[in-house]
């Protein structure tokens, strides 16, 4: 089967990018190196290609409904050019996956869903749905790019206007950009840093949309804009503390587990799909997710096993060489009894043994 590609691939390839296959698209995992890519981000700002993500568009006058029952979060509270995180959950509390939902109208919803979700979530919100909503694949109809970093506004300011860039956190607008209509500006992000999420709409702008990319870059080049790939993308969430699906997040894991409680309203009005599983789990829980920081040059990665005094007590769900932190990081599954600050680890290593220690999350503060 063919790998897809975004409207940016000649681009990523001209720039001499190394591209992997990922949820079934072709994208640049490197340009320059994870490590320039992240710091560059940190430092200035960095421009992701995300247009692998999907989109559902909830409609209808039964769509806030519909969302409330689906979703974790109280979508009621959220006002059109809203956007709010979520979980979506399956009936026994496990997380079908973590979304982001955008209030376009009173009753218009964009829901944007993991690449490697989009047609598992689409499928489970239509089966799921109890109130009557309208539920639309538009994966394809959109494209994403994404600028984050401490410059991030410098560029949004140049690129829109003061308005647009003094949006507050989660906030959202549509205008005309770079010859592109309807583009939704969001000041959302994944990397810890500040920024900005634009979708921008394709049917019949296609060739429009593909100019985005390099008129960004040169936009922002006196700003220090560089593109950014998947690698330096995960090691930027991971020193954020986020969680990435299929990592801290799965359908057996609850949003309480993962430390999400802060987008799980338990007691919302008419409550919501593996609500009453999740409470019912909360006092039996027998992992939670913690922060650590190694202490040598070993890198845990994923599946490895976590020990307090030779006895396994967890399992690491991510780890990287935090290139801002200068540290072995990760993020793990433990006993709530070694799950305090502060509290020694050793990761298995391969077989050679690598001191830790739980840290509070975010690993560091972005701008």
């Amino acid at each position: 089967m063919s790998l897809r590609r975004t409207p940016f691939h000649a681009h990523h390839v001209a720039a001499g990018a190394r591209m992997v296959p990922f949820a079934g698209f072709d994208m640049p995992v490197q340009y320059r190196g994870v490590k320039p890519e992240h710091l560059a981000t940190r430092g200035a700002a960095g421009l992701f290609d995300v247009s692998h993500m999907g989109e559902v568009r909830v409609t209808g006058p039964k769509a806030e409904d519909s969302l409330m029952w689906l979703l974790s979060n109280a979508i009621r509270r959220l006002q059109p050019g809203g956007a709010q995180y979520n979980a979506l959950c399956n009936e026994a509390g496990g997380v079908v996956d973590d979304v982001f939902v955008y209030r376009l109208a009173a009753d218009d919803f964009l829901v944007c869903v993991n690449a490697a979700n989009r047609a598992k979530d689409f499928a489970w919100m239509t089966e799921h749905d109890r109130h009557g909503a309208t539920f639309v694949d538009e994966g394809d109809a959109w494209a994403q790019v994404a600028i984050q970093g401490p410059r991030a506004v410098d560029i949004v300011r140049a690129l829109c206007d003061d308005e647009v860039a003094g949006l507050k956190r989660h906030r959202f607008v549509s205008r005309d950009l770079l010859g592109v209509k309807g583009v939704l500006v969001a000041r959302t992000g994944y990397t810890g840093e500040d920024g900005f999420e634009l979708f921008l709409p394709l049917p019949g702008q296609e060739d429009a949309v593909a100019a985005v990319w390099p008129a960004l870059l040169e936009l922002g080049q006196p700003h220090g804009l560089t593109p950014v790939g998947l690698g330096a993308r995960d090691t930027l969430r991971l020193e954020a503390g986020n969680c990435l699906y299929g990592h801290e997040l799965s359908d057996d894991t609850t949003p309480l587990q993962a430390g999400l409680g802060w987008i799980t309203k338990l007691r919302k009005p008419g409550g919501f799909l593996g609500a009453d599983a999740i409470e019912q789990r909360r006092h039996t829980e027998e992992r939670v997710l913690v922060g650590f920081k190694g202490a040598s040059k070993r890198i845990a990665r994923e599946g490895m096993k976590v020990l307090v005094d030779g006895a396994e007590v967890g399992v690491v769900t991510s780890g990287t060489l935090g290139p801002s932190v200068g540290a072995p990081i990760g993020l793990a599954y433990v006993a709530p009894s070694v799950a305090e600050v502060d509290t020694e680890l050793t990761i298995d290593v391969r077989g050679r043994m690598a001191p830790a220690h739980v840290v509070p999350t975010p690993f560091i503060r972005g701008s």
